[in-house]
């Protein structure tokens, strides 16, 4: 491998790490907010709509790279399928969780008197 190899490979790893900074950056305050009073959670919808994209473009290109990899030619390891598998499973949780705290901070902002 050459260090112009080794230098791309190092590129790419540092972008898809600043990529995973700046989606948890947009995702911490939704992490963080305990309930809908606190603070305006309509300041946050833009920030954590753009979170959940980017975690959706990163699952998606992830389950591409494990159904279609590149080089069809080289056979993948047991250990890098298994680490995108799991990978694809908990990016596919995170992403069910980070909706599902978007709606129910959207549902506990309202205020509406349900009676039953």
């Amino acid at each position: 491998m050459t260090s112009d190899e080794k230098m791309k490979k190092l590129g790419k790893v540092a972008w898809f790490l600043l990529l995973w900074a700046v989606t948890i950056w947009l995702l911490y305050p939704l992490v963080v907010l305990d309930n809908a009073y606190t603070i305006n959670a309509k300041e946050y919808l833009y920030r954590a709509v753009i979170g959940i994209s980017i975690m959706i473009i990163l699952f998606g290109k992830t389950v591409f790279d494990l159904f279609f990899p590149l080089s069809t030619s080289n056979k993948i390891s047991a250990i890098q399928t298994v680490f995108l598998t799991v990978y694809s499973m908990v990016l596919a949780g995170g992403i069910i969780l980070m909706l599902g705290r978007l709606v129910s901070l959207f549902i506990s902002s309202q205020d509406i008197d349900v009676e039953f």
